[in-house]
C-alpha cells in the first residue's frame, strides 16, 4: 500500500506542476473551454504514458550509454515549444469576437510534446529508476500515472474553462494568447539556455 501512494505521490506532483504541458492546457482551456481542449490532454497523456514504457522497457540503458541524449533532446524539445509558443501569439492576431478563432490545440500535438518535453523524460527517468524493482512495480506504476496525468491535466484545462469568464472580450483573449505564448517561448528559451551552459 505504501508503494502505491508512493507513486501516486510521485506522479500527481510530477503531473500537476507547471510545465510548457500545463501551460498550454491552461490557456486553451481559458480560450476553448474543456472539450476543446481534451484531445490535447489525451494526447498528452498518451504520449507520456507511451514514453515512460518505453523508457521503462530498456531505453533508460540507452540514455545511460549516451548521456548527451538528453541534451540534444533538450533542444529540440526547446525549439517546438518555442513553435507553439509562436502558434499561441499569433493566434491572438486571428481573434474575432463573435467567432472566437483561437489556437485549438491538436491531439499528435499533445501526444509530440512530451516526447519533446525535457521535463516529462527526466520525469519517466526519475521515476523508472525508482520503481523499478520488479516488471509488476512498473506495469503498475505506468497504470498510476497514466490515471493521474490525466486527472492532473484536466483540471487545468478545467480551471481555465472556471476563469473564462474573466476574458469575454476580444481584447482581454488577444492579451491573454500574447502573455501565455510569450510566457512558453521563455520557459523555452530558458531549458535551451540551461543546455547550452552544460555543453561549453
Amino acid at each position: 500500500m505504501s508503494v502505491i501512494f508512493a507513486m501516486s505521490y510521485f506522479s500527481f506532483v510530477m503531473s500537476i506542476s507547471p510545465g510548457p504541458v500545463n501551460m498550454i492546457i491552461i490557456s486553451s482551456g481559458i480560450s476553448n473551454g474543456f472539450k476543446k481542449t481534451f484531445l490535447f490532454i489525451s494526447g498528452a497523456t498518451i504520449g507520456f504514458t507511451v514514453l515512460l514504457a518505453f523508457i521503462s522497457f530498456g531505453f533508460s540503458k540507452i540514455i545511460e550509454s549516451f548521456p548527451n541524449f538528453l541534451i540534444y533532446l533538450s533542444f529540440l524539445g526547446s525549439s517546438f515549444i518555442i513553435y507553439m509558443g509562436y502558434k499561441i501569439i499569433n493566434s491572438a492576431e486571428k481573434i474575432e469576437l463573435e467567432k472566437n478563432k483561437s489556437f485549438v490545440p491538436k491531439f499528435y500535438e499533445g501526444f509530440l510534446l512530451q516526447w519533446l518535453n525535457p521535463k516529462a523524460w527526466i520525469a519517466c527517468v526519475a521515476g523508472v529508476s525508482l520503481f523499478s524493482t520488479s516488471t509488476n512495480d512498473l506495469i503498475l506504476f505506468i497504470i498510476i500515472y497514466f490515471l493521474v496525468c490525466y486527472l492532473c491535466l484536466s483540471f487545468w484545462a478545467i480551471v481555465g474553462q472556471r476563469v473564462m469568464f474573466l476574458f469575454q472580450t476580444q481584447r482581454r483573449v488577444k492579451i491573454l494568447n500574447i502573455i501565455m505564448g510569450s510566457l512558453l517561448i521563455l520557459v523555452a528559451l530558458y531549458l535551451f539556455y540551461m543546455q547550452l551552459i552544460k555543453v561549453i
